[in-house]
């Protein structure tokens, strides 16, 4: 998917990750859990680089809305599950809900062009995290978004 991209034994966050061995997701690592709406939404990646956490998402025509470029509703999909890849960049995977996200929709993004997910971890305390980050196609930023995990107990829910 780009020149930095390398396979590692490793996940980039310890939980419950299968690596990709196939094109064009060599290298990149796909959250292994059950999210029924995710799963249909997607296929997500992520991947550790010398910035970070990237989070990857290739939209299908099954993205699209009526007006041909990738639906809201896919990007707040695919920023949610960067927010959780980004709440755990320290660490371990994060097991918790959503209790808010915020997205500012700043361009249009097209069906088959690779978006990637960047950002920080503001805050990570015992019972919230915050976050923040941008969903970018190649160097146009398609969407800002900052939200807010409440860990739970049990399987994770993003």
């Amino acid at each position: 998917m780009s020149d930095h991209d390398t396979s590692t034994a490793q996940p980039p966050i310890r939980g419950s990750f299968i690596q990709e061995e196939q094109a064009p997701w060599q290298g990149w690592w796909k959250w292994s859990g059950h999210d029924p709406f995710e799963d249909a939404s997607g296929p997500f990646f992520v991947r550790r680089d010398e910035n970070g956490i990237v989070t990857g998402f290739m939209p299908e025509a099954k993205n699209a809305n009526g007006h041909g470029t990738v639906h809201g509703g896919a990007l707040m999909t695919f920023a949610d599950y960067t927010l959780f890849m980004i709440g755990g960049s320290d660490g371990d995977e994060v097991t918790g809900v959503t209790v808010t996200m915020n997205c500012e929709f700043v361009s249009a993004a097209a069906p088959g062009q690779l978006l990637t997910g960047r950002g920080e971890c503001v805050r990570s305390g015992r019972s919230l995290i915050f976050v923040r980050g941008m969903i970018y196609s190649g160097e146009e930023t398609v969407m800002s978004f900052s939200g807010t995990i409440k860990r739970t107990k049990g399987p994770s829910a993003h």
